[in-house]
């Protein structure tokens, strides 16, 4: 595998970077998995030198490593490839100072791209101008890219332009999240689920992402966003693909892509019958006064926090199966879930001994915890004398615990090496986008249409009482 020797970090200054990049890296330095001749250049606004830049890095790594990480010696030996260079995106005439600082990319090299929309275009012709776009530079983009079909082209379309799909890696987090990728592992390494993965034996599924928190300083950015724009539109999406696409031929970036796109054009147009927005108001939230999301905003808004979606894949596995997905803000906890509900067996042959059923239930409990649950039926013990009772028990895997002596790996630490290396498994093809723009369009369009305002809820809850009746007509109620 030839891996890029030189990474360029954009946004180097910003939240992300000292929250999530910089301590991913130090833990790949500190465990061997990336090269000792690897530098990292970081570029930002903030007129800083070499030293000033590693400074923040180390305040940064102290802040956010977890204590077990923190050793001053190895610290002091990552902070040796860091270098930085002060860079305005805006305007093409600092990327040539851009490209002397970081010299020779013979070796190749990667770059994480975060910034505003709007900068996508000239950082992308700057690259270009310096010198920073040839065959051996990858681009890693991160969100958001556009805020619907349209303004996404014109992102996808300004970076085609120079790099081609083959290099260019837009990222989606939770695709590095270490249950999610034991998605495929569950299905196509084990007898037992692939068989029954269809409409003949799942009754439904539900995809839940829920949060505590409100706007944590996001208020601008999230306001114009919103949660199905902001959630659905890439996270969930993915996981209902990685959930609902046939085996792939193998376990290479082109088959994987291959399937998860052939998902995403097959969800059906959602009614406006099967769509439930909302907005927090006060409450309680893990009995801490809350405010509204209008007194968080400091403004009256249209924008929703919340969001419940009944939709189907039609395709001929998942005929006439619904997939319920729901995220929101200042709910009543912290959690994303992936629900399998399994169909009633065909006869209870129990019955006369009054034992009652449950139809089976496979819960993957992605944070903040990770587990793999299964709830089957089991006899209570007893001499039952004509009669028998039957209870629902849980068969669990908890990933943390059976797998206690390796360590938890954060998202970007799998991608930043897999982007560093130019695999591109887990990152998202522009074709996979595009769809799922798509269909989050047609649901805005709906809401517009419609006009269906948020409903008000209040924090600390599940959301709306709508969301209650979208399932519950169908006989079918939320995992909580």
């Amino acid at each position: 595998m030839n891996r890029n020797s030189t990474l360029l970090l954009f946004g180097a200054t910003g939240d992300l970077a000292r929250r999530m990049l910089l301590p991913s890296l130090y833990a790949l330095y500190a465990d061997n998995l990336i090269e000792d001749d690897l530098r990292i250049f970081g570029t930002a606004r903030s007129d800083l030198d070499d030293a000033a830049y590693r400074d923040m890095v180390r305040d940064a790594l102290m802040e956010f490593l977890p204590e077990d990480r923190i050793a001053e010696q190895q610290i002091d030996g990552f902070l040796q490839r860091i270098y930085y260079q002060t860079l305005d995106a805006s305007t093409i005439e600092g990327f040539s100072d851009l490209a002397d600082k970081i010299g020779d990319i013979s070796g190749g090299l990667s770059i994480f791209l975060s910034t505003a929309p709007f900068l996508f275009e000239p950082t992308i012709l700057g690259l270009k101008s310096a010198g920073l776009a040839g065959d051996n530079v990858l681009i890693g983009l991160e969100k958001p890219l556009g805020n619907d079909l349209a303004s996404s082209k014109i992102i996808n379309d300004a970076v085609n332009q120079v790099f081609p799909e083959e290099r260019t890696f837009r990222i989606d987090h939770y695709l590095g999240k270490e249950t999610v990728q034991n998605l495929m592992a569950l299905r196509f390494a084990n007898m037992i689920f692939e068989p029954l993965w269809n409409a003949q034996a799942i009754e439904h599924i539900q995809i839940t992402i829920s949060e505590t928190v409100g706007l944590e300083g996001r208020a601008g950015f999230y306001n114009d966003t919103g949660a199905l724009r902001d959630m659905v539109q890439n996270h969930m999406l993915q996981l209902l693909a990685l959930i609902a696409m046939e085996p792939p031929a193998n376990l290479d970036a082109a088959s994987i892509r291959d399937e998860k796109v052939k998902v995403l054009r097959s969800l059906r147009p959602v009614s406006e019958n099967d769509i439930v927005v909302g907005q927090y108001g006060a409450g309680a939230v893990a009995e801490t006064l809350v405010k509204s999301y209008a007194d968080d905003l400091g403004d009256v808004s249209d924008t929703e926090t919340y969001v419940a979606i009944k939709t189907f894949v039609d395709n001929w596995r998942w005929q006439g199966v619904p997939f319920y997905l729901r995220t929101g803000k200042r709910l009543s906890e912290r959690r994303s879930e992936i629900v399998i509900q399994f169909r009633e067996v065909p006869h209870n042959i129990f019955k006369d001994r009054g034992a009652k059923l449950e139809s089976n239930t496979l819960i993957i409990r992605l944070q903040p915890e990770e587990y793999v649950r299964l709830l089957v039926m089991s006899k209570e013990p007893g001499l039952d004398r004509g009669q028998m009772v039957l209870r629902e028990v849980p068969l669990d895997l908890s990933l943390t615990q059976a797998f206690a002596g390796a360590r938890r790996r954060i998202a970007y630490e799998r991608l930043l090496l897999d982007l560093i290396d130019g695999d591109q498994t887990l990152f998202v093809r522009r074709d996979e986008v595009e769809a799922q723009w798509k269909w989050i369009d047609d649901i805005r369009e709906t809401i517009t249409k419609n006009a269906m305002s948020p409903k008000i809820y209040n924090s600390g809850g599940w959301g709306p009482s709508t969301a209650i009746a979208l399932t519950e007509r169908e006989g079918v109620s939320w995992h909580e």
